[in-house]
């Protein structure tokens, strides 16, 4: 979920519309919804509030006077390569795991019983 500082795409019509940064959330009188406040990358900038609920903040899509507007969280590119590295790495210890808990194990101590 998108949350104060975010960068969101904003998409207006099914296109990139424009950038904005999440300047607050604050509850509104309807329960369930939420005033959010949007810096608007313009020249000169611009500064928004919607009422949107959950849902919207997360992505989901919605219409402004029929026009259909979604919000899209921006990752940087080296936060999203920092991720799949994360990822690969997770994937190499899974498996040497795997592969150390497939070889046989003798133990010294049973040997010794026999």
């Amino acid at each position: 979920m998108a949350t104060i500082s975010d960068v969101v795409l904003i998409h207006v019509d099914n296109k990139p519309g424009f950038y904005a940064r999440i300047e607050e959330i604050n509850p509104d009188v309807k329960p369930g919804w939420w005033q959010v406040r949007l810096l608007v990358f313009t020249f000169p900038l611009q500064v928004f509030t919607w009422i949107l609920d959950e849902f919207q903040i997360e992505g989901a899509a919605f219409t402004m006077g029929g026009t259909p507007i979604r919000l899209e969280p921006v990752v940087s590119p080296l936060e999203e390569e920092r991720l799949k590295q994360e990822q690969r790495e997770q994937e190499q210890q899974k498996n040497l795991r795997r592969e150390a808990g497939s070889s046989k194990v003798v133990s010294l101590l049973d040997r010794r019983k026999k």
